[in-house]
């Protein structure tokens, strides 16, 4: 058992439904509110030295501030489209977000991409109002999560250009791998750590996958080459431990926890029936 099940059986019930969409939403009336009074946003932002001065609400405000839409010079039809888009696009990859992995892993996944930007801006000492785009690595983390599970999938850029979205996650990679690249040995770790979610959730199954993708390779060299007595099984189910020997018509899959199962065992996606 993975150490997301082990945690999920424990404090699944802290799952928040909706998570993605509902911040989504409250971008947009951050977004409203600005385009009325600008100055208010300044008491939502992440600021390390206010929060230690006891305005420890800025640790969860600022994920609803859209900067890189915020412009004190005023709203346009153009950058209004474009906000509108931004909100749909967070909303549909929240809910297939939430789809293949369940709301607990979701939310689990969100609040670690928070936990990882907060620790970044107290390393580096530096806040929203020195023109840091702290949400914009949240986002990008639940964006590279959307194309790990959907690479193939295909949308359609400025609502006309069909682009995968594996290609578009590089395309995003490029500007952070330069800011990696060029920046101080502080702001590589912050970046590090703001992305960590990701590689919490992701590099585990990746090794799992190889490692079991090696072991199937080996398997069927020993086959080729005669090396192994001819009732080992290439597949078998990590529930009922059947194989292929047992009945030639059972299908096997590698879940996402890296295992094997037959089609009757293989685990359902949480929060499915």
């Amino acid at each position: 058992m993975s150490w997301l099940n082990w945690l999920e059986n424990r404090v699944g019930f802290l799952a928040i439904p909706r998570l993605i969409p509902a911040i989504a939403l409250l971008n947009l009336f951050v977004y409203i509110l600005f385009q009325l009074s600008p100055g208010y946003v300044q008491y939502l932002t992440l600021e390390p030295d206010l929060v230690m001065r006891g305005q420890v609400w800025r640790l969860v405000s600022y994920i609803f501030i859209p900067d890189m839409f915020l412009d004190a010079r005023g709203v346009s039809i153009l950058q209004s489209v474009f906000f509108l888009l931004y909100v749909w696009f967070m909303i549909w990859v929240g809910n297939a977000l939430e789809h293949a992995w369940g709301a607990f892993r979701l939310t689990l996944y969100y609040v670690l991409g928070m936990a990882g930007v907060t620790i970044a801006a107290f390393l580096l000492g530096a806040g929203q109002s020195e023109g840091n785009n702290l949400p914009l690595f949240i986002n990008a983390s639940l964006f590279f999560a959307f194309a790990t599970l959907f690479p193939n999938l295909q949308v359609y850029l400025l609502l006309f250009i069909p682009v995968k979205v594996k290609w578009l996650a590089i395309i995003f990679l490029l500007p952070i791998l330069y800011t990696f690249l060029t920046s101080s040995l502080l702001i590589k770790a912050a970046l590090i750590i703001s992305l960590l979610n990701y590689v919490l959730f992701f590099v585990p199954i990746a090794l799992s996958n190889a490692r079991h993708s090696r072991d199937v390779q080996k398997r069927r060299l020993k086959f080729a080459a005669g090396s192994v007595p001819v009732d080992e099984p290439l597949h078998r189910c990590a529930v009922c431990k059947r194989s292929e020997r047992d009945d030639p018509e059972l299908e096997f899959r590698v879940a996402r926890d890296g295992e094997e199962y037959c089609v009757e065992h293989l685990p359902k996606p949480v929060g499915k029936t």
